[in-house]
């Protein structure tokens, strides 16, 4: 790495600055820049290259690397991140050329939601001067040789890709090839020198620390449609986040279409209501040279089906190929079991994580908007985590958060907040919050305090920010936009659902979080050995907690607006003295039943319901929740085709049609959290808080609802752990695998001790059972591999 300022040599490079009209603009085309230079005989070769706006390197024809959008995207005012490139086997003893191209992306293109800002998209997000910066350092066998980015390169400024764009899609001409410009016998005489900008100011550059962009996998069609003569409509069968790799043949000139959506209309046509100002098109000119392969660079598309025009010849399957990409943090969590919806469920959920962690974790990867909404994040990051590593992925995320604070301490909504987090966008209860509790779920999954250490006076300016407005400890003042349980339930409207007394009272919300994070901060002073903090913010939790007590709980447990979600809050995050809670939860399962066994909670307070039912023994409650098909539930959205996790719980309702076109994502995460109920309780896998980081290991699968088997795994930091059960006249057998060097404490369901084996031996002669506890056995495991059978009603 480059590690210091003074270790860059390179300038940035460019067009001239082109000025850009406000609306939908004409985006210019992406710029070539080339440079030959020779070398000796090469022993090593590291390029070390950013961008404002995205870039692709190539050397001698070939392109360096397999990141995609790079640089991804940060505040580009405060931190660029660079990319490092052993290139060592892509050059040659002599005559060497280094090409680029470069594209707007997050930097220069359309960010949403961008109504606010005046001015944008005349000036950009962050600017509209693209530009490279690069240093390639050679070892060879006479020295160092060093070539970077300066005036002495050449730009082209009309390319094949016309405009590029990840809300509008991408225009490629054909007819503007440049046949070998990134090779050295290239003729570059007609090219322009390149435009140094000594002055730009910028971030602080930083190397990717976390997995890149990429290509992880592919989808081919499984129908094509033809609504009308010469339209093709290609079913991917999958909700997918990426775009398409087609092989086209026709006359020069010819512009063939293709447009992007997630569902189909009425009539069969495609669905774009949902859009906004995300076109989602890509264009692709044609030269008459013979049949050829292309695919777009610099956008992306949320999509299921592709509307195809302007084919010279008939639609076949195989000619259109679907590119997935995301950021490639490897997948860590699976799970299966005896219930195809639920495993489609999760499958969903993992298609809809994947979609949405492109760079930052994005609330949605279609419409005009994909901003990385810290309210999704936080109630959505536990099960992420269980499905991938989202180690780095996060840690980067979480320096986003400390970025886009506003001076004051106020956390911002989104990260990065490219429109002044000073002004707007900024504090909401349930999204600020998750500048605590993401840094929080690395530290209780992974176990590595430095993130904690890093982030703990950005996290004390928070609360603290909250304290000075709300000295009678209410987050009532100082709230910014009030989204409360967002989507919850009772905002639906359904011919068969009943509305009312659903949405959880705003300033009750707003005061549990306030408690919630201020307790998780508290804790996090004490590990650190911050001892004055830890009193002072424990104090300040349990004032707040006292007068949440006095403000919404009355005296036999039932709570202000007697709603689920107000139940869930008030459980989950330990609001209510000890003597309180069981008669809680028993209102909180009232609220249940009054919907008829039906959910009426939002983004925030669905999973804490889930969670809470479990905890206080209504299991069955939380399984026949997880397996309803009818409206609203997550198998209802499956019933109706979903391969991703819908935004609303009334995306589409049969007998009506879609919801509202303006916020309406069929690949949105937040109510995909629910995989952090089916990781802790079906398979039972849950994390120690007091020995984090699955050091000892807690394991307590539940069998119940229709289920008559499941498995699966996590591959924790300490290895890999397994849970597979069986239900059987009457009897459970459940088998666990424990990784070297850990410990695990297994709940299993027995009324008595002699009703357990282990490998085939009564565990009552095994001094690993420890005691037998409201209907269940504890057993303490060693690491490795044991199989149990217990009695199960």
């Amino acid at each position: 790495g480059l590690l210091q300022k003074e270790d860059w040599h390179a300038a940035w490079i460019g067009a001239e600055e082109q000025q850009r009209e406000k609306g939908i603009p004409a985006i210019p085309p992406s710029p070539l820049l080339r440079k030959t230079f020779s070398s000796k005989k090469i022993e090593r070769a590291l390029l070390y290259v950013t961008s404002l706006g995205e870039y692709e390197v190539y050397i001698n024809g070939r392109k360096v690397g397999d990141h995609l959008l790079a640089p991804e995207w940060t505040d580009y005012h405060k931190r660029i991140q660079y990319q490092t490139y052993d290139v060592s086997d892509m050059l040659e003893p002599g005559e060497n050329c280094l090409g680029a191209v470069l594209a707007d992306g997050w930097y220069a293109g359309r960010l949403g939601p961008v109504r606010w800002d005046e001015n944008y998209p005349r000036r950009g997000a962050y600017g509209l001067d693209r530009r490279l910066l690069l240093q390639l350092e050679i070892e060879t066998d006479r020295g160092k040789q060093m070539i970077i980015s300066d005036d002495s390169w050449k730009l082209f400024e009309d390319g094949p890709i016309q405009g590029a764009d990840h809300f509008l899609g991408q225009v490629y001409d054909a007819r503007k090839q440049q046949p070998g410009w990134d090779t050295v016998d290239f003729d570059d005489s007609e090219w322009k020198s390149a435009t140094v900008d000594s002055d730009l100011q910028t971030g602080k550059r930083v190397a990717q620390m976390n997995e890149p962009v990429r290509q992880v996998a592919t989808v081919t069609p499984v129908e094509i449609l033809e609504p009308e003569e010469g339209v093709y409509i290609f079913d991917m069968g999958q909700n997918m986040v990426g775009w398409c790799r087609i092989r086209l043949e026709g006359k020069t000139g010819t512009v063939v279409t293709l447009r992007h959506g997630e569902m189909l209309d009425a009539d069969g046509s495609l669905f774009t209501d949902n859009l906004g100002t995300a076109l989602q098109k890509d264009q692709f000119i044609l030269d008459g040279n013979g049949a050829r392969t292309f695919e777009p660079r610099f956008t992306y598309h949320g999509f299921r089906y592709v509307e195809v025009t302007g084919l010279d010849q008939k639609a076949d399957k195989e000619m259109l190929t679907g590119i997935v990409i995301a950021s490639d943090a490897p997948k860590t969590g699976s799970f299966e079991c005896s219930h195809p919806q639920i495993n489609q469920l999760m499958q969903n959920v993992l298609w809809t994580q994947r979609g949405n962690m492109i760079s930052i974790p994005t609330d949605c990867p279609q419409r005009d908007e994909r901003m990385g909404w810290m309210g999704d994040a936080l109630v959505f990051a536990q099960t992420a985590i269980y499905n991938l590593d989202m180690a780095a992925f996060f840690s980067k995320w979480i320096v986003d958060i400390r970025d886009a604070q506003a001076d004051d301490g106020r956390y911002p909504d989104y990260a990065p907040h490219p429109y002044d987090p000073n002004m707007r966008f900024s504090d909401a209860p349930g999204w600020a919050d998750a500048g605590v509790v993401v840094p929080w779920r690395l530290y209780q999954n992974y176990g590595d305090k430095r993130i904690l250490a890093q982030h703990y006076k950005s996290m004390k300016r928070f609360i603290d920010n909250i304290r000075r407005h709300n000295p009678e400890y209410l987050w009532q003042h100082a709230t910014g936009n009030e989204y409360g349980d967002w989507l919850n339930g009772d905002t639906i409207t359904a011919k068969d659902y009943p509305k009312s007394g659903g949405q959880v009272p705003y300033l009750l919300y707003t005061t549990a979080f306030y408690a919630w994070s201020t307790s998780i901060f508290a804790k996090i002073a004490d590990l650190l050995g911050k001892k004055a903090d830890y009193a002072a913010y424990s104090d300040l939790a349990d004032r707040i907690k006292r007068k949440f007590n006095q403000e919404f709980v009355k005296s036999d447990g039932r709570l202000k607006g007697d709603t689920q979600a107000g139940y869930a809050l008030a459980l989950a995050f330990d609001l209510l003295p000890k003597s309180l809670q069981p008669k809680a939860a028993q209102y909180m399962v009232k609220a249940v039943k009054k919907y008829d066994y039906r959910i009426s909670t939002g983004f925030h307070s669905t999973i804490l319901l889930m969670k809470q039912l479990s905890r206080w023994g209504y299991h069955d409650i939380a399984y026949r929740l997880l397996e309803n098909r009818s409206f609203p539930s997550w198998l209802y959205s499956i019933d109706q085709g979903a391969t991703t996790i819908w935004e609303r719980w009334d995306a589409y309702v049969a007998e009506r049609g879609f919801q509202q076109s303006d916020m309406n994502s069929f690949n949105h995460y937040a109510f995909g959290a629910v995989g952090e109920w089916i990781y802790q309780n079906i398979l039972g896998i849950r994390f120690d808080e007091n020995q984090p980081a699955y050091k000892h290991i807690i394991l307590k699968p539940v069998p119940g609802g229709s289920l008559t088997w499941a498995r699966g795994s996590y591959q924790s930091i300490h290895g890999l752990i397994a849970v597979e059960w069986k239900r059987q006249e009457g009897s459970v057998f459940v088998s666990v695998s424990i990784p070297a060097n850990t410990k695990a404490t297994l709940f299993l369901p027995a009324s008595d001790v002699a009703s357990v084996l282990e490998n085939g031996e009564p565990v009552d002669q095994n001094p690993r059972v420890c005691r037998i506890e409201e209907g269940k056995a504890i057993l303490h495991l060693e690491s490795g591999s044991y199989h149990f059978k217990a009695d199960f009603d």
